[in-house]
């Protein structure tokens, strides 16, 4: 009775399981249910170049003038530095990755969707530029106290028309310096105390400031100059602190108010808003640099912190630089982008500093790279490049889709003419392994290891398509072969699947040193379809040895012994 629940409890299993990934693979299937279909429709398959068409581009890097013990640091840095202005580019999953053509050291770039290949390589041919800056001098400032100056004075003339009556959703959208007011004339909406900045909330929510009014002043906040328009209020929609409903009685100070309000900007201008005024260029670069690296206070005990080495050029600015900005920040910028802004301490003279500022390990190891990311640039020229036709790639999908279909209502028809019922389970099967591969390939893209489907990877699939049937050819022909003897139906269910093991475990694991090879010394179309027929071989194995077997046991009872046609031929079991 107890082993009758367990092969109950495994089969509802398999059933549930063939039922999530059915769903997620073809989310057609519950189009009557909307909001499962809507969120189960944005699941995608990441497509790679082949298939969605755009740019393949590969670079040789140089290392002649790399000391050989930095050749691994500086070709990750170059890797990095690709990578993160490849994301800037605003590319959707794209491939950057070192290779080896005989002895040259290479980075290949594929970027999908992309079609301008010369900004593409533009961006890319770009060397990291890490340069230290020191805060501007306090007159650069001036200027923008006599833009906000007039600013202001524009703001003042404006809330005089505001208040004389003139449209104010009109003045609004001609004035106004925020973007996202000026297509609704300044109309704010609804809102409750504490939704605004201070200056704003205190004028908008004041008793005084009666529906339909322009507040005659202008107010001031950290954003600039404010004209504010009082439309409406009503009482808060949400419940009140006493815990009952809110209502038009409600005094207080606004907590139980609503006001909808209208508002013209006029911006405030910094220094601050103007990296390239606000910080000047001291001449230390990257080239200055000859290492980073992480260390720790007292010796290892304490949090770390990060080392910097200059050479004897960079010694020497450097000391001028911290001499001259005691008690200021000095701004360590890679590519225009501020990545660390230590305040100086005391002069160093010595070429050698470290950054302290409570790092965590991981966020010292973060600028660690990025300070070497900048003082290692590997030259790097281009040896090779391709743009790819999205039509092109859709074409052969197709073909390859077809191709695919074509193979599995094949081997289904094989399957059951020749092995029958045991065939029905394993074209079940075969489509279950279908539906959790393309599961997989799905949900991969919100973990950290991302599939990208190509058309090698889709051969690789139909290929793993071949090697799970083929688990299940062993099995049931030594299945066959066992009810020959005359035993029944359940015991030669088990023994052929016990039989069959060391078979079905050799060549899956043959196949899977090759995809590892594969994987290692192959380029990139090579190594996708590798990746996809090593994750076949092991769902193939998964379907074959775990999901047939709890399908296979649970249907094995005396109808079977009765019917053992159903399993084999009547030629078999005369022999």
């Amino acid at each position: 009775m107890r082993q009758h629940i367990k092969k109950r409890f495994h089969f509802a299993g398999v059933l549930l399981l063939g039922l999530v990934c059915g769903i997620i693979a073809y989310p057609q299937a519950v189009r009557f249910i909307p909001p499962l279909f809507q969120a189960i429709e944005k699941l995608k398959v990441n497509e790679g170049l082949d298939l969605q068409g755009g740019i393949h581009l590969e670079y040789k890097a140089d290392m002649s003038q790399v000391p050989s013990e930095k050749v691994n640091d500086a070709l990750a840095a170059a890797e990095a530095v690709i990578e993160r202005r490849v994301n800037a580019f605003g590319v959707g999953e794209p491939l950057v990755q070192l290779s080896r053509s005989g002895t040259e050291r290479r980075i290949i770039v594929e970027l999908p969707g992309i079609k301008d290949i010369e900004q593409a390589k533009k961006m890319i041919k770009e060397t990291p530029f890490l340069e230290f800056r020191e805060l501007a001098d306090p007159e650069a400032a001036k200027p923008f106290d006599e833009m906000n100056g007039q600013t202001k004075l524009q703001a003042q003339t404006i809330l005089e028309r505001a208040t004389k009556g003139e449209d104010f959703s009109a003045l609004a959208k001609e004035f106004t310096q925020d973007p996202s007011l000026k297509d609704t004339g300044g109309d704010l909406g609804f809102a409750k105390k504490g939704t605004y900045v201070p200056e704003f909330d205190a004028i908008v929510f004041d008793p005084n400031f009666k529906s339909g009014e322009v507040w005659p002043n202008l107010v001031e906040s950290q954003y600039g100059w404010h004209i504010i328009k009082k439309i409406e209020e009503r009482p808060a929609s949400s419940l009140s602190q006493q815990g009952g409903p809110a209502s038009a009685s409600d005094g207080g100070d606004g907590d139980n108010r609503e006001v909808h309000a209208a508002n013209i900007l006029f911006m405030k201008r910094s220094i601050d808003q103007y990296p390239d005024l606000m910080w000047v260029a001291t001449g230390l670069t990257g080239k200055n640099l000859k290492s980073a690296s992480v260390d720790y206070q007292s010796q290892g005990v304490g949090s770390p912190q990060v080392a910097l080495q200059f050479d004897s050029e960079g010694t020497k600015l450097f000391a001028e630089i911290t001499k001259r900005n005691l008690g200021k920040p000095v701004a360590i910028l890679l590519d225009k982008e501020i990545i660390s802004q230590p305040t100086v301490q005391n002069e160093i003279v010595g070429g050698q500093a470290v950054i302290t500022g409570n790092f965590t390990m991981q966020e010292a190891n973060n600028l660690v790279k990025r300070l070497n990311e900048g003082a290692l640039p590997v030259p790097i020229i281009l040896v090779s490049q391709q743009s790819v036709d999205a039509s092109l790639g859709q074409s052969a999908l197709k073909e390859s889709l077809l191709a695919g279909l074509v193979g599995l209502g094949a081997v289904a028809v094989f399957m059951m003419l020749y092995y029958r019922l045991l065939g029905v389970v394993a074209v079940v099967a075969l489509l279950l392994y279908s539906a959790m591969l393309l599961t997989i390939f799905k949900l991969s893209v919100f973990t950290p290891f991302a599939i990208t489907v190509t058309l090698p990877g889709i051969a690789g699939f139909i290929l793993s398509i071949g090697i799970a049937v083929d688990a299940n050819v062993l099995i049931f022909e030594r299945t066959r072969e066992e009810l020959s003897y005359g035993k029944n139906v359940f015991k030669s269910l088990a023994e052929g699947f016990r039989r069959a093991w060391p078979s079905i475990r050799d060549g899956h694991v043959s196949t899977l040193i090759t995809t590892v090879i594969l994987m290692a010394f192959g380029t990139g179309f090579v190594k996708g379809f590798a990746v996809i027929l090593a994750l076949g071989v092991l769902l193939s194995l998964f379907t074959a040895v775990v999901l047939v077997r709890v399908s296979v046991m649970f249907m094995a009872g005396e109808w079977m012994e009765r019917h053992p046609k159903l399993l084999v031929s009547p030629k078999k079991l005369l022999e």
